[in-house]
């Protein structure tokens, strides 16, 4: 059910004998109302992400309707999951609704795996920009920028992917202590337990790219630092270089009666050179110590 509107629902609980939870019910976040046996009919809600290919990628809840033969999805979304699966229908043929869940499980988590190769992929793209050397200075700032904006994309949808695979685990968790009274195959609930293992792996290498955005973002918060301190260098050296030649110009600013340097006909161009060579002075001293 796709964007279902209020008369479908009403028709599929009465053709069904089940209650379709709404976008409201879906959003909950409390699992005891995510996932729950009633009157022997499963109801499981997944938090799948989708429109990752954009600038904003987006969460929403999907829900999973089990009971006897017959299986039910409501979602006001179209994650291309959905569209995955149906593609590997489309080859062979799901015999049991337990197995199509299956099946739309693991075609979410390979979904869930291509983003996370594809989010991997632009962060060691952020990584080698980070470290490049050989920028201009004056271009640094706008690629910090552009890096730290990359950064908050990966990160937004590294934390809306792993949302997903804790959503999916909680429903892994729940239909392995379902399926322990049900009648279900053996091969069918060691398929569960295998895409549990994959689903958890999936989680550690999400934790691994956060951590590798965690340290990227502190790099490159870091190197913003270095240029701005570099800044501030640069104006205190180049105040205290000129503090000399401000402090001699002063002196010979002062309106006393009695200066005798003023009666000297080469007063002014001694006092010019004195404040030079004690600009220059401060200046290849601070290079001879490789401050500059």
């Amino acid at each position: 059910m796709v964007e279902p509107t209020p008369k479908e629902d009403g028709k599929v609980e009465q053709h069904l004998g089940i209650s379709i939870p709404t976008r409201e019910d879906m959003s909950d976040i409390e699992p005891s109302e995510l996932l729950y046996t009633e009157n022997n009919v499963r109801y499981m809600t997944m938090r799948l992400f989708h429109n990752v290919e954009g600038d904003l990628p987006e969460i929403a809840g999907v829900g999973f309707i089990l009971r006897d033969n017959v299986l039910v999805t409501v979602r006001y979304v179209r994650p291309l999951a959905f569209q995955m699966f149906a593609n590997r229908c489309a080859r062979g043929q799901v015999p049991t609704p337990e197995a199509i869940l299956a099946g739309l499980i693991e075609a979410i988590i390979d979904r869930a795996a291509d983003v996370l190769q594809a989010a991997g992929e632009r962060i060691d793209s952020v990584s080698h920009r980070v470290f490049d050397v050989t920028h201009e200075p004056g271009s640094r700032n706008a690629e910090y920028q552009d890096n730290l904006r990359s950064l908050g994309r990966q990160g937004d949808l590294l934390s809306k992917v792993r949302e997903c695979l804790v959503s999916i685990e909680r429903v892994l968790l729940f239909l392995t202590v379902a399926y322990r009274t049900a009648r279900v195959p053996l091969a069918l609930r060691e398929e569960v337990r295998t895409t549990l293992r994959d689903l958890q792996s999936l989680e550690e290498h999400a934790t691994f790219l956060t951590q590798k955005i965690q340290f990227l973002l502190d790099a490159t918060l870091g190197l913003v630092n270095l240029e701005q301190n570099n800044i501030i260098k640069l104006f205190s050296v180049m105040a205290v270089i000129f503090m000399p030649p401000t402090l001699i110009a002063s002196i010979y600013g002062m309106n006393f009666k009695h200066m005798p340097e003023l009666e000297t006909v080469w007063g002014y161009p001694i006092a010019l050179l004195a404040m030079v060579a004690a600009g220059v002075l401060p200046y290849v001293f601070f290079r001879w110590k490789k401050w500059l």
